[in-house]
């Protein structure tokens, strides 16, 4: 709390200040740049009292602002707080995406020697023999065929020529049923040999056309089937 007064005043009120024994010894009162100050100061720097402990206003410039030693009820303004920055988002490391690699090919070979396709004297499909080239269908899925060789053969009853004919229906047979089931027929290549290439050897099914040798040539009337192409390899 302070107490302001007129230049007038000022005089009587140092004189007042120094009879009370405010300002000891030789003490006296003078205004130190009273603009900074706004408060009566003494010789030594100190503000000027009155008896009351009341701090005393020069009367220049406007009315300070309160301190503690002027005013017994100061409370000082709290300290501005530091600001503190914003947290900048941190920069998470993303690890350069790499791309897997191509899988490598796997050359397949596969070969399904169709003994049981057809009847003796026949180019049509037997029923087991469609299901021999269902299984094989299945055992190529997921190849990527380059090319799929089918070469006919028959037994050595006939003569050359029919069974030339023969070995070549037979195989044309399997290439239509193959195409039927999903082949790409532009992907297939097929042959006759006739009776060229018998499995069974010279001697093992002897005697003249009868049931137990047509049965013992069973395995010369066939269609051999060999795939070349790629599968995925497993990683």
């Amino acid at each position: 709390m302070t107490y302001a007064f007129t230049k007038k005043q000022m005089g009587l009120a140092v004189s007042c200040a120094l009879a009370l024994g405010v300002v000891a010894g030789t003490a006296r009162a003078n205004i130190i740049n009273p603009a900074d100050t706004g408060y009566l100061d003494d010789q030594r720097g100190s503000v000027v009292k009155s008896g009351f402990g009341l701090c005393w206003h020069t009367g220049f410039g406007p009315v300070p602002a309160s301190t503690a030693e002027c005013d017994p009820n100061f409370v000082p303004a709290p300290a501005a707080k530091a600001v503190e920055p914003a947290p900048q988002p941190v920069a998470v490391a993303v690890a350069d995406a790499k791309p897997e690699p191509a899988p490598k090919p796997v050359a397949e070979r596969m070969t399904l020697a169709a003994d049981t396709l057809f009847d003796f004297d026949k180019a049509a499909l037997r029923p087991a023999g469609r299901e021999a080239l269902d299984d094989f269908v299945g055992r190529i899925k997921g190849i990527d065929p380059d090319m799929i060789m089918a070469v006919g053969h028959a037994d050595r009853f006939g003569s050359d020529s029919y069974n030339q004919r023969l070995s070549e229906q037979r195989v044309e047979a399997v290439k239509v049923y193959l195409v039927s089931k999903g082949i790409e027929a532009n992907r297939m290549h097929t042959e006759g040999k006739g009776e060229t290439q018998p499995i069974t050897k010279a001697g093992e099914c002897a005697g003249a056309k009868s049931v137990a040798v047509i049965a013992c040539l069973q395995p010369d009337r066939r269609v051999e089937i060999e795939v070349v192409g790629t599968r995925i390899a497993n990683r």
